[in-house]
C-alpha cells in the first residue's frame, strides 16, 4: 500500500464513523437541531461531532466532593465520584462506569486503535477507555469534562 492509498482509507474511515453511529439507535433521540439548540458550540463538538476539550479546562476535572456524574445530554448518571480519581492527563478519570451507563466501541479516527465511550441512552461522545487504570479494574475512563453534569450527594 503506498501513501496515497493509505491517505485515501484514512479519510474514508474517518467520513464513515459518524454516518454508523448516526445508523445506531438509542433510547433518547433528538434532531441535529435540537441538539445544536441545547449544546454550546464545544458541548456539540465533543458530544455529537466525537470531539475532545482541551486537557485541564474543565472544572469537573478537579470536583472531589460525593456524587454523580450524569451525562449532558440525557441526564442519566454515568459515573460515581467513588471510582474518580486523578490520572494527571487533565480530564476527569475514573475506573469504572455504574452498570448499563455507557457503551463502547472501536475508534481508529487518529490511525490507532482505541476504545471510545459513549452514553448508552443518547449515544453522546464521552471520551475513551484505556488500559493503564488503576485497580481494581486497571482501567481509566478519560472522559471530557462537557459531557457530564455533576449532581453532588445531600450535604456534599
Amino acid at each position: 500500500m503506498n501513501r496515497r492509498d493509505f491517505l485515501t482509507s484514512a479519510a474514508a474511515l474517518a467520513l464513515i464513523a459518524p454516518a454508523a453511529r448516526a445508523a445506531e439507535t438509542y433510547e433518547v433521540t433528538r434532531t441535529d437541531a435540537e441538539w445544536r439548540a441545547m449544546l454550546s458550540d464545544l458541548e456539540y463538538k465533543v458530544m455529537r461531532r466525537e470531539g475532545t476539550e482541551r486537557a485541564f479546562t474543565s472544572p469537573l476535572n478537579d470536583e472531589k466532593r460525593a456524587g454523580v456524574f450524569n451525562c449532558r445530554g440525557c441526564d442519566l448518571p454515568l459515573y460515581d465520584s467513588a471510582t474518580k480519581f486523578d490520572s494527571g492527563t487533565g480530564w476527569p478519570s475514573f475506573w469504572q462506569a455504574l452498570p448499563d451507563a455507557v457503551a463502547t466501541r472501536a475508534d481508529r479516527k487518529l490511525l490507532m486503535l482505541r476504545t471510545e465511550v459513549h452514553c448508552r441512552r443518547c449515544g453522546s461522545h464521552l471520551g475513551h477507555v484505556f488500559d493503564d487504570g488503576p485497580p481494581p479494574t486497571g482501567k481509566r475512563h478519560c472522559i471530557n469534562g462537557v459531557s457530564l453534569r455533576f449532581a453532588p450527594a445531600e450535604g456534599a
